[in-house]
């Protein structure tokens, strides 16, 4: 049969439109997500609840997100993944606009959580695809792009949150919506890659054109649960996230400090939320991380695990000095708007020792954890065939979304505990430096890790090669 597709499709470019559309989709997503934390204030006084109720929901929504998931990631493995995607994306773009038509708390959660069911399209589905056009020499600088733009959702989610939800919580939640809606009619474009598609290994099933045509089955579930590797990348999201899913309340405890140099609410609420946002630049050093665990990843099958190790552990010490440094003396206009808030915030950071101390303490931690990221999404795919990405990622990402929904969802009840002895914003810090105890396992997870990916890593790209001798030796004989 004629393909009759255009010329350019599957060109390089047109990978990258597939990449950057991937990317965009992942940060939507993740903005959809923290939009909620950041209008904590005017989503408690529009439907008459307490902090903690939007704390539970947050987490209610994390862990949604990350039980369907898994079934999407098998879905994907086993069939079509761009459909799957593309209704995914529809179902949480239209149930995020659905929910600012709620008129009590009740409706507005169960809104939420039909948002969360499509989420899970776009976190195991999604990472399936983008892991089959990256190759693995350039596999965790890719993959620290696509986990940059889930940061950088959260950022914009809060952000938009922050400001234009200040006065009316549904705008933002319609523009992340619409915005939602006009990726996926951009999608219906991307280049759908055959799985495997960049995998060295298989590079003679392309020349030949031949395609891959292993698919997952439920009788292969239990040699992936055998994997070793695979076990501790799955652990250490549970612990780390719990860690991770604190800091979703950074805003609010750093709102916390702005009321307690006298500001108004609304005021603390934009400003809370620019500081938040600021100290995010952080994440920024992923590119780095990323590049620097392909390198040191082709030296050793050792170094993605050690380098997200040390990130791990390295941070803690500068999350407590973020949570507990004071904005003394801080100086804004009350009632500004945001750009002259923005400007203000700014400034205080370069006069303002506290400020900066806050700034500074803030960035070195989250540009450390930023090794992590990308270096475990490539570590997923090194150590695992193409047709069984999706579904460990998924069931990955479900270990994720417990910790982090149990994360999320305590930090609210402890501080509110804390606060009948410890006012606010200490009892938010004392609160999230609990938290971090959570990291220390995980940075024994990545050690045994490191002692067990080398192993592993080799034999998957052993099968790979065997399969493609076996495929394009069958076509030979075909042709015969």
């Amino acid at each position: 049969m004629t393909d009759r597709r255009p010329a350019w499709w599957g060109s390089s470019p047109h990978i990258v439109y597939t990449v950057v559309v991937f990317v965009v989709l992942a940060s939507l997503d993740n903005a959809a997500i923290g939009a909620i934390p950041a209008m904590v204030k005017p989503l408690t006084a529009a439907f008459d609840v307490s902090e903690s109720a939007i704390t539970i929901l947050t987490g209610a929504q994390i862990l949604v997100t990350a039980i369907v998931g898994v079934l999407w990631g098998y879905a994907g493995d086993s069939g079509s993944r761009k459909s799957l995607l593309l209704w995914g994306t529809v179902i949480w773009a239209g149930a995020l606009i659905g929910s600012t038509t709620a008129t009590s708390f009740a409706a507005f959660f169960g809104w939420q959580m039909l948002v969360a069911i499509g989420l899970g399209s776009i976190a195991s589905v999604g990472f399936s695809v983008v892991s089959d056009l990256i190759s693995p020499r350039r596999r965790g600088l890719a993959m620290s792009f696509w986990g940059l733009s889930q940061g950088i959702g959260v950022l914009v989610g809060g952000l938009l949150a922050s400001q234009l939800g200040a006065d009316d919580w549904r705008t933002p939640l319609l523009v992340i919506g619409a915005a939602g809606f006009l990726f996926a009619a951009l999608y219906v474009f991307t280049f759908d890659a055959p799985r495997g598609f960049k995998e060295p290994e298989l590079a003679a099933l392309q020349a030949a054109d031949v395609d891959y045509e292993y698919r997952i089955d439920s009788t292969q579930i239990p040699q992936l649960a055998r994997r070793r590797t695979n076990v501790w990348l799955v652990l250490q999201g549970v612990t780390a996230q719990i860690a991770y899913g604190s800091l979703i309340w950074v805003t609010l405890l750093y709102q916390e400090k702005v009321l307690a140099q006298g500001y108004s609410e609304s005021t603390a609420t934009r400003v809370g939320g620019l500081f938040a946002a600021i100290f995010t630049v952080g994440a920024l050093f992923s590119i780095l991380a990323g590049h620097l665990g392909d390198r040191l990843q082709r030296r050793s099958l050792r170094g993605r695990a050690l380098l997200s190790m040390a990130g791990i552990l390295g941070a803690i010490p500068f999350f407590l000095v973020f949570f507990w440094v004071p904005l003394r003396g801080l100086e804004v206009t009350e009632g500004a708007g945001t750009v002259t808030l923005a400007g203000e915030v700014l400034v205080s950071i370069a006069t303002n020792p506290w400020a900066f101390i806050a700034f500074a303490s803030g960035v070195a931690a989250i540009a450390l954890t930023s090794a992590d990221s990308p270096n475990w999404f490539a570590l997923i795919t090194d150590v695992n065939l193409p047709e069984h990405r999706g579904t460990v990622f998924g069931v990955g990402n479900l270990a994720n979304g417990v910790g982090r929904s149990v994360g999320s969802a305590l930090v609210g009840p402890v501080a509110n505990v804390l606060e009948r002895s410890i006012p606010p914003p200490y009892n938010w810090a004392l609160g999230l430096s609990i938290f971090q105890i959570f990291f220390l396992p995980t940075g024994f997870c990545y050690w045994k890790a490191s002692e067990t990916c080398p192993g592993d890593i080799t034999e998957v790209r052993d099968i790979m090669s065997e399969r493609a001798a076996a495929a394009t030796v069958a076509k030979d004989a075909d042709e015969d």
